[in-house]
């Protein structure tokens, strides 16, 4: 039967660029692959296709065309989509039931393109990139409520359901979730969504040291005060946020909170006394200047011009202050978000041995880095994600059972992988 089953019947194989529209037609272009042994590239909107090692592959696989919202009920908190559905198409449908995807996922289209794109959802889950409200509500991992895809063998696999209870077994979407496509190409993905709070503001204090920033930041994310983000930004980005509301000329510290308007209100209140600051110094933004606050610090408008690279590192809040001082004997600019987890770095001038460098610094700092955008002669030179060598092995045993002959974007995390 399957030799009868003529391939081209269901997509021309003869072509580089596949856009299947079918799940078959994914299976089958994958099928095909891992016989001849073809490495496979997999994009959809391409608007992370620049963040990893560039490598060569004889095909494309272009999700584009795999696209729709397959079910979403409002009331059972969950969208089932295709993988190649743009965000905008989810964020659309969400914003009819006033309702989002918590994990504010950004975009990184102004960095790469200069014009805004968002992505499709199977991109977000592949890479796992999750905004302001990471501290909160956690990853984009953790709102996948289930999956189904293609392995590197062609055949379509499924994991978890619609609901949090439907999740036994092997928990793939956590596996899945940040490994760029390099283990299964996705399919269809069921999400949870949560409802929209119905006011949200943000206290930002006069503060123009970034130690100063860090305690207000601990202090803020370990009250009461339910906070649900928290950045600081350095003066020298000041003229980037132009809204009535901020009065503050210099270094920002923004604390986020949300929920019904009185509550947030009295909320704030309590969070200036819990830090010790007064009226003189702080300025809060209301409900419409939050959001569009909140909207750059997800979607990195400071870096949006940047023709420098810039670096995403991870690590303990504790050892951030500790580690930007390493860091500043560099050319270097950065903001600190997810209160004081997450550093946005822009190096001016590098090479593989300040890279190497850095490298060391974050993995003294228990950090984590991962190259964003950098010149692109370094990328074979250089690691895109810090990796050891025991999680090298690990990572090389689990792309084996998925993909056992490497075609499925091969090289793009890790060479050899």
């Amino acid at each position: 039967m399957e030799e009868k089953q003529n391939f081209q019947t269901y997509l021309d194989f003869n072509q580089t660029v596949l856009k299947p529209k079918t799940e078959n037609e994914i299976s089958e272009v994958v099928r095909e692959c891992y016989k001849k042994n073809i490495p496979l590239e997999i994009n959809g909107s391409k608007s992370k296709n620049k963040i990893g090692k560039n490598f060569q592959t004889e095909k494309t696989l272009d999700m584009s065309s795999y696209s729709g919202i397959i079910d979403y009920k409002p009331e059972e908190l969950y969208i089932k989509a295709k993988a190649g559905t743009s965000l905008e198409i989810i964020n659309n449908a969400l914003e009819k039931n006033n309702q989002q995807l918590a994990f504010e996922p950004t975009d990184f289209g102004c960095l790469f393109s200069g014009k805004k794109n968002l992505g499709t959802i199977g991109g977000v889950m592949a890479c796992n990139f999750a905004g302001p409200r990471r501290f909160k509500v956690g990853s984009v991992r953790d709102h996948v409520l289930g999956f189904k895809g293609i392995n590197g063998k062609g055949e379509i696999i499924k994991s978890g359901g619609t609901v949090v209870k439907n999740v036994t077994g092997y928990d793939l979407s956590k596996i899945l979730s940040g490994s760029f496509g390099t283990l299964a190409v996705l399919s269809e993905i069921a999400v949870k969504v949560l409802p929209k709070s119905p006011c949200n503001k943000t206290l930002v204090i006069d503060n123009p040291h970034i130690k100063k920033a860090l305690e207000y930041l601990n202090l803020a994310l370990s009250s009461s005060s339910d906070c649900s983000g928290g950045v600081f930004y350095p003066e020298i980005f000041r003229n980037y946020f132009s809204l009535n509301d901020l009065t503050i000329k210099g270094a920002l510290t923004a604390i986020r909170i949300e929920g019904p308007a009185k509550s947030v209100d009295k909320r704030i209140e309590k969070l200036m006394k819990e830090i010790n600051v007064n009226s003189k110094e702080v300025s809060i933004l209301e409900p419409e200047q939050s959001n569009v606050f909140w909207k750059n610090t997800q979607n990195l408008n400071v870096f949006s011009a940047t023709k420098s690279n810039l670096l995403r590192i991870v690590s303990p809040p504790s050892e951030t202050f500790d580690l930007i001082q390493k860091l500043k004997k560099f050319d270097i600019k950065y903001f600190i978000d997810w209160g004081g987890n997450l550093v946005w770095l822009e190096i001016n001038k590098v090479s593989p041995k300040i890279l190497r460098e850095i490298t060391d610094i974050v993995r003294s700092a228990k950090g984590y880095l991962t190259v964003i955008k950098i010149e692109e002669h370094l990328k074979a030179q250089i690691d895109i994600f810090a990796i050891d060598s025991i999680k090298y092995k690990i990572t090389e045993k689990i792309k084996k059972s998925f993909d056992p002959r490497r075609i499925l974007n091969p090289g793009k995390m890790y060479i050899g992988i």
